[in-house]
């Protein structure tokens, strides 16, 4: 109950501190995306629970017209625009809306991901389930240590630290998370690439 009330919160005064921030990036995202602003897409959250996650147009419309693909860094796919908010996570920033709703948390066991790859990581790495035993977050600890990963691969590397953060669940936990990932967005580094 605690974690929800300082979820709701931040949340809360983060989307009024950053109300100009988010109309600035409103504005560019719909000229550098043709109108496009919001992206949404059916992520799998708490219980397995499907939930609709948001995030600000950062790929050309026809991003995925062969099938679902993960990110990699330096993506074709990505605009100019993309580029930038994907090294700073600014397309990040409408899941605050998402925390409102209660679907995620600021700090979670893990991303939110699509069911399509969920169904391949479980195969490989059934642990995976125990990371939907909480809500998934908008950071993680194998999102600070690891990165983003582009294959299912990497993603059952990625979920070896994740899993550490079942063991051992604060709020200090939480909040040190929260401040490395606020240092490797604000140096942009929130990437494999660092």
């Amino acid at each position: 109950m605690l974690k929800r009330f300082i979820d709701v919160t931040i949340a809360l005064v983060a989307i009024v501190i950053l109300s100009p921030i988010f109309l600035l990036l409103i504005l560019i995202t719909a000229i550098a995306s043709e109108g496009r602003i919001f992206y949404n897409q059916e992520r799998i959250g708490y219980r397995l629970k499907p939930f609709v996650m948001y995030k600000f147009v950062s790929m050309y419309a026809d991003a995925e017209k062969n099938g679902p693909s993960l990110w990699v860094l330096g993506d074709a796919r990505q605009t100019k625009w993309g580029e930038f908010m994907r090294k700073h996570r600014l397309d990040e920033l409408p899941q605050l809306w998402n925390i409102l709703c209660g679907d995620m948390s600021f700090v979670g066991p893990t991303r939110p991901e699509r069911k399509y790859y969920i169904d391949q990581l479980i195969k490989i790495a059934p642990d995976y389930q125990n990371l939907l035993s909480q809500k998934p977050g908008l950071v993680s600890i194998g999102i600070v240590e690891y990165g983003y990963a582009s294959s299912v691969e990497q993603m059952a590397e990625r979920m070896q630290h994740d899993l550490k953060y079942l063991q051992d669940t604060s709020l200090t936990k939480d909040l040190n998370i929260l401040l490395k990932a606020f240092f490797k967005v604000i140096l942009g580094r929130a990437s494999r690439s660092y």
